[in-house]
């Protein structure tokens, strides 16, 4: 284990920080309170923290809209709260990911000012701007991902812009060798203040078709999905062209010893795992999304497992996610009971995993009455559940009417959840599982450096073998609510989902009972 780099052991925990811990009773989560509460990821056994966006936005997209690149938006608090956050992540033993939104900036950048006050401006290429079809509609029909045209009129110059996202976030011209030079200096500025490694936001689109072609449509979209799927995104995104810029990327990070590239994409594993770059000169961790969009489902998981370590390239790295900002909870999709099984799964399988805030105590979607909706992408598509503000809803620390997370009024509707005041007493809840988990994957060379193989389905079991240097364990995952008869070698129990089952030695075959995950050694 001691050849591996700490985010190949370690274990990444995700932090919306607006609902993490508000300090000065605002409603929102800030940079204080989330030094507050860096003693719960060290008792939880994670070893690095990745923060959202906290650079100054307008919030059009609450943070993903970026104003400035090099600064802290004062809702969070100051640069010197930055710093003395990661010092005292630093002195206790945590890494420090941040959010970089490069594919575009907010509206109100200083660049897109100057880039929008003419056609004449040395600015002009930093933002892509076309001229209007012969129509004078739009230069083509690109959709955004929040509804409607991906192209914005002004009127003033008499072009359009591109806004792969809301018109307030105007995508930047990643093919002016300015704009890239420009970046590479916002990652050595965060690089400087000792973060660790960044997580590259929609990294694929960040190249357009050099023609700006029309992108085809999408003959399987029906009504009720999201209205941009209507076209297959052949032009706007992935295109092959944005490997150079990734690997310019990597070398600026490369400056700096032991820092982390992870990349946000999706795309399927054939085109995600391109994203290591030739050579794995590209992202270090291109995000594996797959556990967070398949059904929950054991032959189809044991597919997904198979197929994508088949489609690593040699000497690439897994990872694994669960949840995030943009997708719904884990334990809304699949249940109380099969988080517990989720969580055992994600700590594992081979390769590095992240868990999103909340997850550890079982934190369900939160619904949000129509009157405190936030989030544009369900402000724009109202009706369509493209909604992201039932995740991110803040975090649950204890029972007062705040639930610990602020003295005020909350900037969204607090959950039902047991918090984690509640669960500290219950030594069978799912946060103490997860501590368990963490604690038996950090210190079992097997589990974190062993290799993985014998996955396979046997109704709703899900099974898997990870092995090194002789030594071997078995996951077994019931992901169905039956009891269910399954055949293992003989071995010994290191761990159960479900408290009451002892560990122990286990001879060979055993019921599983419902919603119930084991890990066990294999005999010598």
């Amino acid at each position: 284990m001691d050849e591996l780099l700490w985010w190949q052991r370690g274990v990444i925990y995700q932090v919306y920080p607006r609902s993490f811990q508000d300090s000065d009773g605002d409603g929102i989560g800030d940079l204080a309170g989330i030094a507050r509460r860096l003693d719960h990821l060290v008792s939880l056994g994670v070893d690095a923290l990745w923060l959202s966006p906290i650079q100054p936005s307008p919030m059009a997209d609450f943070g993903y809209d970026v104003a400035d690149y090099c600064g802290v938006d004062p809702i969070f608090g100051t640069l010197a709260q930055f710093d003395a956050l990661v010092a005292e992540a630093h002195r206790r033993g945590l890494r420090v990911i941040l959010d970089f939104v490069p594919n575009h900036s907010s509206d109100q950048h200083p660049w897109f000012r100057e880039s929008r006050s003419g056609r004449s401006s040395a600015w002009r290429d930093w933002y892509v701007w076309r001229d209007p079809a012969p129509d004078g509609g739009p230069p083509n029909n690109w959709l955004s991902h929040f509804g409607g045209s991906a192209w914005e009129w002004d009127a003033a110059s008499g072009q359009y812009y591109l806004h792969s996202f809301l018109k307030q976030q105007p995508d930047l011209n990643w093919r002016n060798p300015a704009v890239r030079e420009a970046m590479k200096a916002v990652l050595r500025f965060w690089l400087e203040r000792g973060v660790d490694g960044f997580r590259v936001d929609v990294i694929w689109l960040l190249i357009k078709d050099a023609q700006f072609r029309d992108n085809p449509v999408n003959e399987a979209w029906r009504h009720g999905h999201p209205p941009r799927d209507r076209l297959l995104d052949l032009y706007g995104a992935d295109q092959p062209e944005v490997h150079a810029v990734i690997a310019e990327l990597r070398q600026v990070i490369d400056e700096y010893p032991d820092r982390l590239m992870i990349g946000e994409i999706y795309l399927p594993v054939p085109r995600l795992v391109a994203y290591y770059g030739e050579g794995l000169r590209g992202a270090h961790l291109p995000f594996n999304f797959q556990l967070i969009t398949a059904p929950w489902q054991a032959e189809g998981i044991a597919r997904i497992i198979r197929e994508y370590e088949a489609a690593l390239p040699r000497g690439g790295w897994p990872n694994w996610v669960l949840g995030n900002h943009d997708q719904p909870r884990i334990a809304s999709r699949v249940g109380g009971a099969q988080a517990r099984v989720a969580a055992m799964l994600l700590l594992t399988l081979r390769g590095t995993p992240t868990l999103y805030y909340g997850d550890e105590i079982g934190m369900l979607d939160v619904p949000v009455p129509p009157d405190r909706v936030r989030d544009p992408a369900e402000r724009n598509q109202p009706g369509l559940g493209l909604g992201r503000d039932p995740q991110r809803s803040p975090m649950l620390w204890d029972e007062t009417p705040g639930a610990g997370f602020t003295s005020g009024e909350p900037w969204l509707p607090l959950g039902a959840t047991p918090p984690v005041s509640a669960l500290e007493g219950d030594a069978d809840s799912i946060l103490h599982l997860y501590r368990r988990l963490i604690a038996l994957r950090g210190q079992d060379a097997v589990l974190v450096n062993g290799a993985i193989d014998a996955v396979a389905a046997e109704g709703d079991v899900l099974r898997f073998r990870r092995f090194l240097d002789g030594e071997e364990r078995w996951v077994l995952l019931n992901l169905g609510a039956a009891p269910a008869r399954v055949a293992w070698p003989p071995g010994e129990l290191l761990l159960s989902t479900l408290p009451d089952r002892v560990p122990g030695r286990m001879d060979g075959g055993a019921e599983l009972r419902g919603h119930e995950g084991v890990i066990l050694r294999g005999a010598a």
